[in-house]
């Protein structure tokens, strides 16, 4: 179990994208990130090493004087790491824990929501599919719809559907999302809410 990670950063936002999209969250941003998509926002945090490490116990202290009821992990790839204690605390102190993975390492950590979010440079294992609250696929070439569509047929009949488009290609793609949601039942639209709004 980590009683250390390494943290490029910590904020209270608005969550963006996804089931969650409007709510107040503090997100954490862990460093360190092996999957390497081209089109990443945050390629700062791929770097464990450039990020310090912050205690466990720090980190929840942290988080228990801000106001946020949800709390977001994300990266980097924050499964690479043992989430266990700072999922634990973060439970003791009455907290809604989601994580953004790719999928391509066990979760450990008990939460309450999985965003799975599959890409082609890493692929993604078994467990992501089961433990797939919602799956986001984001869109950046037009042979992701039907990547999208075979991610699909592999979670569990609960997962919720997000297809996203990547945000430098929002107005190129967009027509073709809309119309892949209006053609394939169970599919919604998520939207990078935030970079609209202008905030972290």
């Amino acid at each position: 179990m980590s009683d250390e990670l390494p943290v490029m950063e910590e904020f209270f936002t608005i969550q963006g994208e996804g089931k969650y999209t409007g709510t107040p969250a503090y997100f954490i941003r862990l460093g360190g990130c092996d999957v390497g998509c081209v089109w990443c926002d945050v390629k700062e945090s791929w770097d464990a090493e450039m990020h310090p490490k912050h205690k466990v116990s720090d980190i929840i202290n942290r988080v228990n004087h801000g106001a946020a009821d949800l709390v977001v992990i994300t990266g980097g790839e924050p499964a690479m790491y043992d989430l266990t204690e700072l999922c634990k605390g973060l439970t003791s102190i009455g907290k809604t824990i989601a994580i953004e993975t790719s999928g391509c390492y066990q979760l450990k950590g008990a939460l309450n929501w999985y965003t799975f979010s599959p890409k082609k440079f890493k692929k993604p294992i078994k467990e992501a599919y089961e433990k797939a609250n919602e799956l986001k696929v984001v869109i950046y070439h037009k042979s992701d719809f039907e990547w999208a569509m075979d991610h699909a047929k592999k979670v569990n009949e609960d997962c919720l559907l997000y297809i996203q488009p990547e945000w430098s290609k929002r107005d190129q793609l967009m027509d073709e999302i809309v119309t892949f949601v209006k053609r394939n039942k169970g599919w919604k639209i998520s939207l990078q809410t935030h970079k609209y709004m202008n905030i972290p």
